[in-house]
């Protein structure tokens, strides 16, 4: 198994047109054949989009929206490249066509953009990952967004992550391990986004396939100590997993933006040595160092 995506997720392509949808829509196509459906733009439907794949060429049909998108291919997924301006309304169209998954890779949308879309999506059956994160991928099987697919090993670990870069460096360690991976989820690292790490961490604990996980958080904000008291509170209930856990920016000083724009301490709140504390009290094993990610989850498995 998996979480969010796998083998037969169909996918559109918001911002294909482009340069970046362009480029990382060619490298999903080449990676175990993700189905590609389509892609989006307003002034260009009914046009063709063709991508070079291995020694070949790729046509794909292109959608004046999302909504026409969705009812000619089944698509139960979307991909946003669009620009930061007009990156939150290209979201707002994929909830309001009832897109089931939306990755959002666009960083730099205005906070209020982000706003609307929270709005929006509190009242939709819409999943957002993102903005802001490098995607979703489950190994051999589905990759949405910029992870690079040569790390990645089907396997047994779960990844979640606010790091991009991070995230590669879990998948690229597990791998080498011999562990490999279930899915790699990005849920980026802006203040208002969609995917929290809750919602990830419920479906790795709830699949039966990935036996344990990875936890990438950063410093800023409250998500890592509040994913620490829920795996806390499931391990009362019986529900566990083996976890690794890691906060990025643990020498910024307070008051000082690092990376995410969601990396900021203020208040006293969001510094590193919180959250290592509430990972460690949950029973989570920080690693000491991203360079030891995958080491410690082997010592943590082996006892």
């Amino acid at each position: 198994m998996s979480i969010l995506v796998n083998k037969d997720t169909k996918v559109l392509v918001q911002g294909l047109t482009g340069k970046t949808g362009t480029f990382h829509t060619e490298q999903a196509l080449a990676y175990y054949g993700t189905k590609m459906v389509g892609g989006i733009h307003p002034k260009k439907g009914g046009q063709v989009w063709t991508g070079n794949v291995g020694d070949g060429t790729v046509d794909l049909p292109i959608f004046a929206s999302v909504a026409e998108g969705k009812e000619r291919t089944g698509a139960d997924a979307s991909v946003v490249y669009v620009p930061p301006a007009g990156a939150g309304a290209a979201i707002i169209e994929a909830i309001d066509a009832e897109i089931p998954l939306i990755v959002c890779i666009t960083e730099g949308i205005p906070v209020s953009d982000m706003v609307k879309v929270k709005r929006r999506l509190e009242k939709s059956s819409s999943r957002l990952l993102g903005p802001n994160c490098p995607g979703v991928l489950t190994p051999e099987e589905c990759k949405i967004g910029i992870m690079p697919g040569n790390i990645f090993k089907k396997g047994s670990v779960g990844v979640v992550s606010r790091s991009g870069t991070l995230t590669y460096e879990a998948v690229f360690q597990t791998t080498n391990e011999g562990l490999g991976q279930t899915t790699a989820v990005g849920i980026g690292g802006d203040p208002v986004k969609g995917t929290e790490f809750i919602d990830v961490l419920e479906m790795f604990l709830a699949d039966e396939e990935t036996k344990s996980i990875i936890m990438i958080g950063e410093i800023g904000g409250s998500a890592e100590e509040e994913a620490a008291q829920f795996l806390a509170d499931e391990a009362k209930k019986g529900r566990s997993k083996p976890t690794v856990g890691f906060i990025a920016g643990r020498t910024a000083p307070p008051g000082r933006t690092m990376g995410h724009a969601g990396a900021v301490i203020s208040g006293g709140k969001g510094g590193a040595e919180d959250k290592i504390a509430a990972m460690e009290e949950a029973g989570i094993r920080v690693s000491p160092s991203p360079a030891q990610l995958g080491k410690t989850l082997v010592g943590l498995l082996n006892g």
